[in-house]
């Protein structure tokens, strides 16, 4: 299996992303890393900050001369702007003085400090800050290197930003680029543009606007997760990575909240013989059935709410006075739809990544990709039956 932990505040010297079960033989390269944390950073909507915020790598272990040897890899993603923040977030004995009493509506900060018995919520906001996805992201990249070596392609693009929505077509493969191409990652130009202007007016008005992404990952092989125990199950995991992203609060697999309004007779995907082959004419179930990849596309939504820091700040209490206050604000994005987008791409490769180990095993690469074809191979000749 396939597992990571990260260390590291949003304002401290670094982040931190350990990952274990990669195996032997993968070819990375620190550029690999780079190109992701900053798609990461992108999309129509950002603050000034994240072109500030470069991202400095050092890879620690787990990779010699490009290759990974099979080792926990460990990579330190460096903040640029420590040298602005060392005194407020120095691990040496001692106070900055500083300290964030007013908790922010939306954010981990009030729960936090109760639960911590701390009166400073930076004790809390820094590790709860989305800056953490950046960590995830080197996970990300390495089980999506790994699954290409599998021909399992993740990509993702944006459905919705506000009240404006896109309606069409999946995007395939070969849509990339296109989707690449819009600043706000939608499919389709007029409705990108509508999404541009949205998030135009919302800044005008100082407010914040939330979304919806879908990520969609393709030829991943069937019978990937199990129906056998409640933690196996594929849809599960899924919803569980990608609701474990920052200011994320719903998620559905395939066209769950669409076809629980349909009868039974329009809800499914009716298995057919197409050519030689057996398959289905239709993807209402994302790629899913019973926690266990059915061979079609796997497809995950995820609803973005708001950001919650705004330049109009909420009402809050001053947790050190108990007086009414407005609300610290802590960062200026207006929309981070598109950049969410890709972390859930990271989530969604980390976990099929993790299951398509747990069912092939592998100590290299190369034993890896082999089991898979084998297996691609049966299911070949069995679906063609």
């Amino acid at each position: 299996m396939l597992r990571f932990l990260t260390a590291g505040e949003s304002h401290g010297p670094g982040l931190v992303a350990i990952v274990e079960g990669i195996p032997k033989g993968l070819a990375v390269m620190l550029d690999d890393f780079a190109s992701e944390l900053a798609r990461r950073r992108g999309g129509y909507g950002r603050g000034k900050r994240m072109a500030i915020e470069g991202d400095q790598l050092e890879i620690l272990g787990g990779i010699r001369h490009g290759m990974t040897l099979g080792s926990p890899i460990a990579v330190v993603v460096r903040n640029t702007e420590w040298d602005k923040w060392n005194e407020i977030m120095s691990p040496e004995p001692g106070s900055a003085g500083k300290e964030v009493t007013r908790p922010r509506p939306g954010h981990a900060d009030l729960a936090g400090m109760v639960k911590y018995d701390t009166d400073d919520a930076r004790d809390i906001l820094e590790r709860a800050s989305a800056r953490e996805t950046a960590a995830r992201t080197i996970a990300g990249v390495l089980a999506n290197l790994l699954l290409r070596q599998a021909d399992v392609t993740v990509m993702s693009h944006v459905v919705s930003i506000g009240a404006v929505a896109y309606e069409g077509p999946t995007p395939e493969v070969g849509d990339v680029a296109s989707i690449e191409s819009s600043p706000v990652r939608c499919f389709n130009a007029d409705t990108s543009d509508e999404m541009v202007a949205a998030i135009d007016e919302a800044n005008e008005r100082k407010d914040t606007l939330g979304g919806v992404f879908e990520v969609i990952a393709h030829n991943v092989p069937i019978g990937i997760g199990s129906h056998i125990q409640h933690d196996r199950r594929l849809d599960a995991l899924l919803a569980g990575s990608m609701i474990s992203i920052p200011a994320i609060k719903g998620v559905e697999i395939g066209e769950a909240f669409d076809i629980a309004r349909r009868p039974g007779s329009e809800a499914h995907d009716e298995i057919v013989r197409q050519e030689s082959a057996i398959g289905r004419e239709s993807n209402r179930a994302g790629g899913i059935e019973g926690g266990m990849s059915n061979g079609e596309a796997i497809r995950v939504r995820a609803a973005m709410k708001p950001i919650s820091t705004l330049m109009q700040p909420l009402r809050t209490i001053d947790m050190a006075t108990g007086d009414e206050a407005k609300a610290v604000r802590e960062r200026s994005d207006v929309c981070a739809v598109p950049a969410a987008a890709v972390v859930g791409e990271q989530m969604v490769a980390i976990t099929v990544a993790s299951e398509m180990l747990r069912k092939f095993g592998g100590d290299t690469v190369e034993e890896f990709t082999a089991a898979v074809a084998s297996y691609r191979s049966r299911v070949s000749t069995r679906l063609s039956k």
